[in-house]
Parts: C-alpha cells; structure tokens; sequence
C-alpha cells in the first residue's frame, strides 16, 4: 500500500492530538509525518508511533512534498494557509467552518457521502462536530422515510474551542470560588452555560 506524507497544521492542539491518535489506531499509511504549529510550539514535540515528531512553525514552505494536510488550527489559519496548501500540491482536509459554505467545496461526512470527496478542488470540508454525529443517525432514516426539517438543541463540550478552552475550564473548576479571570471565553465557563449558533 503507497504511503502518504502527512501534515498535520496544530498538532498540539486538542484536535489535532486526536487527530494523531486516530492516524495511528487506524494503522493509516503514513510514509512521513510533518507535525506543525504556532511559533510558541516551536521546540516541542507530539509523539507518533512511539517516537517524538518535533514541532516545526507554520510557513509558506510548510507543505513542499506533502501529499494531505490536517487543518485544526482555525478558521483564521485555515483560510490564510489552504491556499498555499494547495498551491503545493496537497490535498487539505480542513476541520474548521473556514470552508463549509463554500459551494465549490465539498463537505463531507466519510459513511453518508464519501464519493464527494472525488470532487475537491484541493479542499475538502468537515461538518461541525455535532451535525456529523446527529446526522450519522439521521442519514439512516432520511434514506428509508425522506426526512425535510429537523429542530435540534445541542449542549457544546469546552472541548470544542481546542486545548485552551479545556485548560480555562480546568483552572477556574480548580479555583473552587474564587474564578480566575477569562481568557478564551468571554465570561467564566465554570458552572455557567452560553448560548450561540453553529455552522
């Protein structure tokens, strides 16, 4: 089986360290692996079967000779570096909402359509986290009764605003009280609850 090399664009982060382990349990064919991160990740390293992968910062020649790049790192950076991904050659696989409305992009969910992913023009999209799950259950039965609408509520981990939002939760449960100040979010997320629209 060919080998792929792989990159991944956070792969300190939250999503990204999954993103890693998954890679991994699946036995995926990487032939090299290319972890990337903010310059503050620069001297790190994420391990990958069993040997550490150090850390190299994001930049313009960051995908010369890859084959697919992860993107976990955000809208922001997904939208500033995909372009040159691609430019490059790869195939980049984007898990922030950067691309999800773009028509020209598809949006993918591997068991309900993965023949889309024949159509990328270099970017392929993922679904919020909470559409892919709710729609692993749905897409059954849209296939046997034709669903037309769905009114859904969904209860959000910190999780899903990476390894920072995870560690603010950590420190201000820890405090016990006596909330240390916000830093990711706007008010403490501790024993509180926000509101908000997903995409």
């Amino acid at each position: 089986m060919k080998g792929y090399h792989i990159a991944v664009v956070g792969a300190t982060g939250a999503t990204g360290t999954e993103l890693l382990r998954v890679l991994e349990r699946r036995n995926f064919p990487v032939a090299t692996l290319r972890a990337i991160g903010s310059a503050r990740s620069v001297g790190k390293s994420v391990p990958f079967r069993e040997e550490p992968i150090p850390i190299e910062k994001l930049g313009d020649q960051s995908f010369n000779k890859i084959d697919i790049v992860f993107f976990s790192a955000g809208g922001d950076v997904s939208r500033n570096y995909i372009p040159i991904a691609c430019q490059s050659d790869a195939i980049a696989i984007d898990k922030s909402s950067a691309f999800r409305m773009d028509p020209h992009v598809p949006l993918v969910i591997p068991e309900i359509n993965a023949e889309d992913v024949g159509q990328n023009r270099g970017v392929i999209a993922n679904p919020n986290c909470t559409t892919t799950v709710m729609l692993m259950a749905l897409y059954p039965l849209h296939r046997v009764f034709g669903v037309r609408r769905v009114f859904a509520t969904s209860f959000q981990a910190v999780s899903g605003s990476g390894a920072r939002g995870i560690e603010e939760l950590k420190r201000q449960v820890a405090a016990k009280g006596s909330q240390p100040a916000p830093e990711l979010y706007p008010h403490p997320i501790a024993f509180n609850r926000f509101t908000g629209h997903i995409r």
